[in-house]
């Protein structure tokens, strides 16, 4: 009987000056972390290259010393490119490496701002693609032939896949591993590490508190907090208004130009939250969350989660509650 053996990949990582640390190590300790076959065998090759070969520094100050120059590195399976300050004003030579050698790999994987190298030579042209959210509206500005979504944590188009930002960058790591080698040694690999197994890509980058701007008006401040605090109340424009002593009309109006967001976008989105908070941490069944989070009905939290991040409540549940020890 033939037994296929599964190919050693090699993942490759650019560094340069002021790349960030998190942008690197994060998805490094993933593919190091599925790399060894039970005999002892390597399933990731995990290098890292600069132009020159010499060693570069951090944003935050760490001394990262590379195993190749670029020009000798090995064909890498993975190509990855980190974030970073570096990548503000970059070196023309890396970016016409990239333009010249990413088309060879089999992926090519961006994190945080590396999306900003990956579109200087020419890679994300036509291409779905994501950052940081901070430089979501740049990177469309600077390159209108991206299509830029600045909501997920990640997002694939062909064989490119481009992360938002920092720890992004692992849940990244983790789905390729998923796509490489299965759910059971990802699911392995992130208990090793004391994380989820990952988040799902669509999932939006950041909290409804930290996606709104925070209301200038102490009356609205206050509006703002109550109803993150109360999920399940009744938080209808009406509602709403009267605790802010406005007319709807006066209240909806104000709260859009202070904080960015309707108030019912508002609401959406800290009722998706609590949800989603609750099934991470709780042991709950789905109509106590429906109900908890001022959705009334199991189903109309499913239509919300479908709508908001492509997957049901159980199924969010299942990917996203926190790991327990074997």
């Amino acid at each position: 009987m033939t037994h296929h053996r599964t190919p050693c990949r090699t993942v490759l990582i650019v560094l340069f000056d002021d790349v960030q640390s998190l942008d690197v190590t994060g998805p490094a300790e993933v593919f190091a972390g599925a790399a060894c076959r039970s005999d002892g065998s390597a399933m990731y090759r995990v290098r890292t290259a600069t132009l020159d070969g010499g060693p570069v520094r951090t944003s935050s100050g760490l001394r990262l010393v590379p195993d190749h120059a670029l020009h000798d590195a090995p064909a890498p399976h993975t190509l990855l490119v980190p974030g970073g300050e570096g990548t503000r004003a970059p070196d023309p030579r890396l970016i016409g490496w990239l333009r010249e050698h990413a088309p060879r790999a089999e992926r090519v994987v961006s994190v945080c701002t590396g999306a900003f190298l990956l579109a200087a030579a020419g890679l994300l042209e036509g291409r779905r693609a994501t950052t940081h959210w901070a430089f979501c509206a740049a990177l469309a500005a600077r390159f209108p032939s991206v299509r830029v979504e600045p909501d997920p944590i990640y997002v694939r188009d062909g064989n490119v896949v481009t992360s938002a930002g920092v720890t992004a960058g692992i849940d990244l790591a983790l789905a390729l591993v998923e796509d490489d080698l299965g759910r059971d040694r990802a699911l392995a690999v992130a208990r090793n590490l004391v994380v989820f197994l990952r988040r799902p890509g669509n999932q939006t980058q950041f909290s409804a508190p930290l996606a709104a701007q925070t209301a200038r008006r102490p009356r609205l401040r206050d509006v703002q907090h109550w109803v993150v605090e109360n999920p399940a109340a009744d938080l209808s424009v009406e509602a709403l208004a009267a605790r802010a002593g406005l007319s709807p009309r006066h209240f909806a109006r104000a709260f859009q130009s202070e904080t960015g967001m309707t108030p019912g976008r508002y609401v959406d989105r800290v009722r998706l939250e609590a949800a989603r908070r609750q099934l991470e941490d709780a042991a709950d069944g789905v109509e106590e969350v429906s109900r908890a989070c001022g959705y009334g009905t199991p189903e109309a939290m499913r239509r919300a989660f479908v709508r908001a991040l492509g997957t049901s409540p159980a199924e969010y549940r299942r990917r996203f509650r926190p790991l327990t020890p074997a």
